[in-house]
């Protein structure tokens, strides 16, 4: 049975098709078809100890992580929560993203939705590529607290342009953990169609943009069609009290009426 589930699921690293160097994108199919697609660009700000130069006092040093195209990747839908693990650099490091779907009731009744609810990065402080000279090297592992992060309305895919940060906090004495996501677009549930992404629900941040993007051109328009209609009314009163016979004004003008 578990080689038969092996043989019916497909994990794809498509990030090569991605003008963007530093976007990824990946892929799970279970039978032969989508169940869950992401894109995204991330990076990692990882603060770690390393010895001053009097060798007795530590002093806080910042890794600035990509995530690494050709990483390995394992997938798992279901129907209500789905998984994406994305390892790189020999397994020095490892993210995964656990996704949830559920309903809340609203005035609408009952509606579904589905969120990113939890996040795991795996890191190892002796990979010297992004850490130099750290204070007793080793694996680490930070996670969110209580996460509820890309909320969207079920059967739709998340997108968000912007850069969105997200803290994740460290088994290396607590330390804080920045994960720099943007350019994102998620599905984990619901796809319809092979390799396709379902409707769009944009981010608050692009919404915003979007609407300041096309705000001045509204005013614009608004502006204009003001101004034409002011034109309009005033070339008709004009020709209507053109027309209107005129009332002599100079009283002498009254003489020969009588």
């Amino acid at each position: 049975a578990a080689a038969r589930l092996a043989a019916e699921q497909e994990v794809e690293n498509l990030s090569g098709l991605s003008p963007n160097p530093e976007k990824d994108i990946f892929v799970v199919r279970e039978n032969r078809t989508t169940c869950l697609m992401a894109e995204f660009a991330a990076k990692f700000i990882v603060p770690y100890d390393v010895w001053a130069s009097n060798y007795v006092d530590l002093i806080t040093e910042q890794a600035d992580i990509p995530l690494s195209r050709g990483a390995e990747m394992k997938g798992k839908c279901g129907t209500n929560e789905s998984e994406l693990e994305i390892s790189w650099l020999e397994q020095a490091y490892t993210l995964k993203l656990f996704f949830l779907k559920e309903g809340h009731n609203t005035s609408r009744g009952q509606e579904a939705f589905w969120r990113l609810s939890r996040i795991q990065f795996t890191y190892d402080t002796a990979e010297r590529t992004y850490f130099k000279d750290a204070v007793s090297p080793g694996k680490h592992t930070a996670s969110s607290h209580r996460l509820s992060a890309l909320v969207t309305p079920a059967g739709k895919s998340y997108e968000c342009q912007a850069q969105q940060t997200i803290s994740l906090i460290s088994s290396d004495h607590q330390k804080s953990v920045q994960l720099l996501l943007s350019e994102v677009r998620v599905q984990p549930f619901d796809i319809t169609a092979d390799f396709v992404f379902s409707e769009e629900h944009k981010c608050p941040v692009d919404q915003r943009e979007q609407l300041e993007e096309t705000l001045p051109l509204i005013l614009g328009l608004i502006l204009g069609l003001v101004i034409v209609i002011t034109l309009c009314v005033y070339h008709i009163h004009h020709k209507l009290t053109a027309n209107q016979v005129q009332i002599p004004r100079d009283r002498s003008q009254y003489k020969h009426m009588g």
